[in-house]
């Protein structure tokens, strides 16, 4: 009975300390804790040596550093059009009477294409004779008038005026009849017909697409290129052109026109390339084509192998030039890259004065990495 009163009483009195518990835990913790430390220890140490040396003494390879002045060739795409391209339209609106031509017709210089129908214009064209007949007749009776102190001056003065008005509105009338009729203003081929007969033609609305084709050298290539590349490029450039209708064939050609200003929706610069026809090969207009434009500028490049760059993006990257000779330091060396050609990349900036740069093994090295040349 004492011995289970006496266990009771313990069993109370740790109930009541649970401080000391707690105490008693959080030390057998802190022991095995320190005990795992203290085994921990010499691993880390052994570690540490590893990861001092993982970037000493990387095998390596250097590539020399080239320069070579060239001109870059600039890629450009466009649609083919003749140089002589026109819009055909009526002077004035009126219904169509007659088209005479088709799509693909190919037609002379001043034959008569299409024509409106002269009733109304005719007409206006008898108004304006009368008008004109009528105020003619006035100033001649009231010169008379005048000459006999019987008008006074300023009558007869408005009465010359309204005579000049009427006289060009005449003449007016006769230019728009003339204009009535649509004729070709060079030899050439019809492209596209947009009108009918019998349809009601707007002024100055397009009938016809022509262009003229009759001899080399009057096809045009327009073509769309980047600021940078406008800037590079002179008229008279030479040019090779490539049509996705004649795969096989190569054109010739030089850019003829560069354009002031840049195309507002598109922010690019047109540039005109006037291709040399050849046998056998008709053009037309809308053809595709792509050009290798040749511009005359030329600038110094610095050739380095494509393994040499790390850390690419855009047109920056990296390179790793050695420090001294055999094993050695290297530095870290920002570069702007020009473009690339196969596995050679041509740089623009950043390695004047650099001899030589780390090729094979550049991806394995950092700031802290010490090489051994193979």
């Amino acid at each position: 009975m004492q011995q289970a009163n006496h266990h009771q009483k313990s069993r109370f009195n740790m109930r009541k300390h649970p401080l000391f518990l707690r105490t008693l835990v959080g030390s057998g913790l802190a022991l095995g804790l320190l005990a795992g430390c203290q085994q921990a220890q010499p691993a880390e140490a052994s570690s540490t040596p590893a990861a001092a040396t993982a970037t000493d003494n990387v095998a390596v390879t250097l590539a020399p550093v080239q320069r070579q002045a060239l001109a870059r060739p600039i890629e450009a795409a466009g649609q083919l059009s003749s140089e002589t391209e026109a819009r055909l339209s009526f002077k004035t609106g009126g219904i169509v009477r007659r088209v005479l031509v088709e799509e693909g017709d190919y037609v002379r210089q001043g034959q008569l294409l299409a024509a409106l129908d002269l009733t109304e214009i005719s007409a206006q064209v008898s108004q304006a004779d009368q008008a004109q007949a009528k105020a003619r007749r006035d100033v001649e009776r009231f010169g008379r008038l005048l000459a006999d102190s019987a008008a006074p001056l300023e009558a007869v003065q408005n009465l010359r005026t309204a005579y000049a008005v009427a006289r060009e509105q005449a003449r007016i009338a006769r230019f728009n009849q003339q204009f009535s009729e649509i004729h070709a203003p060079v030899a050439g081929r019809i492209v596209r017909k947009l009108l009918n007969e019998g349809e009601l033609a707007a002024p100055g609305t397009p009938a016809f697409f022509m262009n003229a084709t009759k001899g080399p050298g009057t096809w045009t290539l327009k073509a769309a290129v980047a600021d940078k590349d406008w800037a590079r490029l002179q008229v008279g450039d030479a040019a090779e052109v490539r049509l996705d209708a004649y795969p096989d064939r190569l054109f010739r050609g030089r850019v003829s026109r560069r354009a002031a200003g840049a195309d507002p929706a598109s922010g690019t610069w047109q540039i005109d390339v006037r291709v040399d026809a050849q046998p056998g090969a008709p053009l037309a207009t809308g053809l595709f084509a792509r050009a290798t434009l040749r511009p005359r500028q030329q600038a110094t490049y610095h050739i380095v192998p494509a393994d040499a760059l790390v850390e690419g993006e855009g047109d920056d990257a990296f390179v790793f030039a050695p420090v001294g000779r055999g094993a050695g330091k290297v530095r870290k060396l920002p570069v702007k890259v020009a473009f690339l050609d196969g596995s050679r990349v041509y740089v623009r900036a950043g390695l004047d004065s650099v001899p030589q740069v780390v090729a094979g093994g550049a991806g394995f090295l950092t700031e802290y990495s010490t090489i051994q040349v193979r």
